[in-house]
């Protein structure tokens, strides 16, 4: 975690030269993250290094989100060609760490988090690729991808495709709404005095269907979360939006797909990129996705994983494939 080479002559460039830098986590990309302080001033520089990143979509969806009132941070500098990008520091106040603190605070900190959902999809959606049918076969083929060859599973993929295709109707937006993509826990902060929810990690929005989002905060892969908070989430939502039926009908496909996409993301992270700490979530992400997989709109795709995926092999593929 040494700052990039060009790292001091961008500092310097733009007015931050006898800054310290020091290393702040990275994340599930090849993007790294640095404090930058000098005395009372402090930012946060992102290292995006091409080609492996783009700063253009997250530079393109912060102006976005800040013009509509969003609290997305702030660009404070840019160089696209090296891929640094200085911007607001929100501080190390999470909403997971919050919460994890104090358990009592999660239900208005779900509440503000869903309200930010309600707000977000007032706004016709950027002007961002769409999330379409076959994005979201690709994404859901990951599981196939990675997961099952981890485990030695010989599985119907053709089948998996017709499967998902019978469903994904359900998931059609009628009004396609910014999709932030990694809506939970980890990528919300607490800012300032009145702790208002300050977001990171959308450079991958898309133009989809407002039901993901939810799904990503309310499924969190990275946390539990109890399903009466999950409901009382669901009823705030659609209490606000009048939504029906037909939104828990796309609710569930977009978990049990996103559910099925993050396992195969879980299990390429390990064996591909060498981070070994991503197995251990998938018991959680594979009880969300047999929640979602109860659904009666469900029914295709959950016949093919009783043929496909037994029981004893929905787990954490790391150790079950020691074994």
């Amino acid at each position: 975690m040494t700052p990039p080479a060009g790292a001091r002559a961008f500092l310097v460039a733009h007015g931050w030269g006898e800054a310290a830098v020091l290393p702040l986590a990275g994340d599930a990309s090849f993007r790294r993250y640095f404090r930058v302080i000098a005395g009372e001033r402090h930012a946060i520089l992102m290292d995006a290094p091409p080609p492996h990143e783009d700063t253009g979509p997250f530079v393109s969806v912060a102006r976005w989100l800040a013009e509509r009132g969003f609290a997305a941070p702030a660009i404070h500098a840019l160089d696209a060609a090296q891929g640094l990008v200085l911007i607001e520091d929100f501080g190390d106040a999470r909403m997971r760490e919050a919460i994890d603190d104090d358990p009592s605070v999660a239900p208005a900190l779900y509440a503000d988090a869903v309200d930010v959902l309600i707000a977000l999809r007032a706004h016709p959606a950027g002007d961002w690729r769409a999330y379409d049918r076959a994005e979201l076969q690709r994404e859901a083929g990951l599981f196939v991808e990675w997961y099952c060859p981890a485990l030695g599973l010989s599985v119907d993929a053709a089948g998996y495709v017709v499967a998902w295709d019978a469903v994904f109707g359900q998931a059609k937006a009628e009004r396609a709404v910014t999709v932030l993509r990694d809506y939970h826990a980890e990528n919300l902060m607490l800012v300032g005095a009145d702790r208002s929810l300050g977001l990171l990690d959308f450079q991958d929005a898309l133009a989809g269907h407002p039901a993901y989002d939810l799904v990503s905060l309310l499924q969190d892969a990275r946390r539990d979360v109890d399903p009466a908070l999950e409901q009382a989430m669901l009823d705030r939502y659609r209490g606000a939006t009048g939504e029906g039926a037909a939104f828990m009908r796309a609710y569930h496909v977009l978990g049990a797909q996103r559910n099925a996409k993050v396992l195969g993301i879980f299990t390429r992270l390990w064996q591909r990129d060498g981070k070994p700490r991503y197995p251990s979530l998938c018991p959680r992400v594979w009880r969300y996705l047999e929640r979602d997989l109860a659904a009666p709109v469900l029914a295709p795709v959950a016949a093919w994983f009783d043929a496909n995926v037994p029981a004893e092999l929905r787990g954490d593929p790391l150790v079950l494939s020691a074994r």
